[in-house]
């Protein structure tokens, strides 16, 4: 009743706004371009915060724009909008009304610093930011960890596009990186109608969660052989000499009071870490950095462990350094799959392999594996992908399992960035298929011919605005895309 009561309400509420916009406009059209004259002259934080349910955290200054932190009131449950609500950050990066507007997804938390996505440059346009519903503070309360899906997460997205629209009303391309690009293409899939365009970085597509062979491939060959050698070697010393370098990390919890109930134990800890070494390495560093790993049979205790630290980070499974990350894993568990790979050079020495995402869970948590989600993406996107761009790296872990187009998709493109790792962008791709990505992303903003033609970002390289920001990487370290 109290559905079928709402939609009754909605109806007329629709029914009386266009009832009385045809009287005005038959009275007086004067009045009516007033109106709008008047909306167009309205600071832009007024016209924002006019939007029922959103309000402002804070507002900081940036040369040439406008940036807001702001809470949006969302539904929980998408389904059942009445039965609870939570306020939901995001921000507004504002140029011009009268630009092109990018939609910028982490998959994580959000950044309160003013910063540009790539396509943001290209098109030099506004950009909208999002936290992922369940990041903290983002996250309902009390928490229904069932209400944490993804397309509960593009019904979010789909209600603060509608909302903006109103005030941004020209082209709208989604965008994000890792977690963010599996966001955006997700987004597509279920509101195909929203979005001009999708451009989506280094995004990982886990079809089936229980073979992950393409990532065994990848380890076998990238790089070169010496560089995989001298990580393969690390790695292993760091388990053989697990008892002594465990002293250490044992003496360093107890330091930093960091714990170890979600995972289970500290020797589970140790070797999670250790495992996620070589994969740590090439998802943010490369062949450039293979030099600076020591060699594991003259290294000392000291350097092993360091090394370890520095690319795969001590504090990645304590309790302290999964919590921010609790939404990540449950997804993994749940719908998102996580990689499995073999590390055959570890075989008599690794005493747990690699433990699947619910490990990282804590056990209050119920999590059932939905194996038909991913293969719904990817089926969608093989067939129906519009106006889609994925673009991974070389030597990115996470691109070995990427998206793929297939018969019936239109105006859509894989890019792969040569030696790139995953932070592979439009910059780095070969300079023909720079060239076609940066016209087509320029295209789908609607810009005018002559820009498209000329396939250059329309804004100036800021080493402040334009650095990565990247909310996964400010708790670095795990194994995450």
């Amino acid at each position: 009743m109290r559905k079928s009561l709402g939609w009754v309400l909605s109806l007329s509420v629709l029914i009386g706004t266009v009832g009385t916009a045809g009287v005005a406009t038959a009275a007086d059209s004067d009045t009516g371009s007033r109106a709008v004259a008047d909306s167009q002259s309205t600071d832009i934080k007024d016209r924002i915060l006019a939007i029922p349910g959103m309000s402002l955290i804070e507002e900081k200054p940036y040369a040439g724009y406008r940036f807001f932190v702001l809470e949006y009131v969302q539904p929980v449950d998408h389904r059942r909008p009445w039965a609870g609500t939570f306020k939901q950050r995001l921000s507004v990066l504002h140029k011009d009304t009268e630009r092109p507007t990018v939609f910028r997804t982490s998959g994580y938390g959000l950044s309160t610093t003013p910063g540009r996505a790539e396509p943001t440059r290209i098109v030099d346009g506004n950009q909208v930011s999002m936290e992922y519903r369940f990041f903290t503070p983002s996250r309902p309360q009390p928490a229904d960890w069932s209400k944490l899906d993804i397309w509960q997460a593009a019904s979010d997205q789909h209600r603060i596009f509608t909302a903006l629209k109103k005030i941004y009303g020209k082209n709208w391309i989604s965008t994000g990186g890792s977690k963010g690009g599996m966001t955006a293409t997700y987004y597509e899939r279920f509101y195909p109608r929203d979005m001009d365009g999708v451009v989506a970085y280094v995004a990982p597509n886990d079809v089936v969660n229980k073979e992950d062979s393409a990532y065994d491939r990848f380890f076998e060959n990238v790089g070169t052989k010496e560089c995989r050698d001298r990580l393969n070697s690390l790695q292993r010393e760091a388990l053989i000499r697990r008892a002594p370098l465990q002293k250490k990390y044992k003496e360093w919890a107890e330091t930093e009071g960091a714990t170890f109930n979600t995972v289970g134990s500290l020797d589970k800890a140790y070797e999670a870490v250790v495992l996620d070494f070589v994969w740590g390495f090439w998802q943010y560093h490369g062949l450039d950095a293979c030099d600076s790993i020591p060699d594991a049979k003259t290294a000392s205790d000291d350097a092993v462990y360091e090394t370890v630290d520095t690319y795969s980070g001590w504090s990645a499974y304590t309790d302290q350094g999964l919590e921010y990350y609790t939404p990540y894993y449950y997804q993994a568990a749940t719908e998102l799959g996580s990689p499995t790979i073999r590390q055959p050079h570890l075989d008599g020495l690794s005493r747990y392999g690699y433990q699947p995402a619910s490990s990282f869970v804590p056990r209050e948590i119920p999590m059932r594996f939905k194996p038909w989600v991913m293969r719904d993406i990817d089926d969608w996107v093989r067939k129906n992908a519009n106006r889609m761009m994925f673009v991974n790296g070389q030597n990115d872990p996470w691109s070995a399992e990427p998206f793929r187009l297939g018969k019936g998709t239109r105006d859509s493109y894989v890019f792969t960035a040569p030696g790139a790792n995953h932070g592979a962008n439009v910059a780095g791709l070969t300079d023909a298929e720079r060239e076609r990505a940066t016209a087509r992303i320029l295209a789908w903003a609607g810009v005018p011919a002559p820009a498209v033609e000329a396939a250059q970002p329309l804004a100036r390289f800021d080493a402040r605005l334009d650095k990565v920001v990247d909310e996964d990487r400010t708790r670095e370290h795990g194994l995450r895309p």
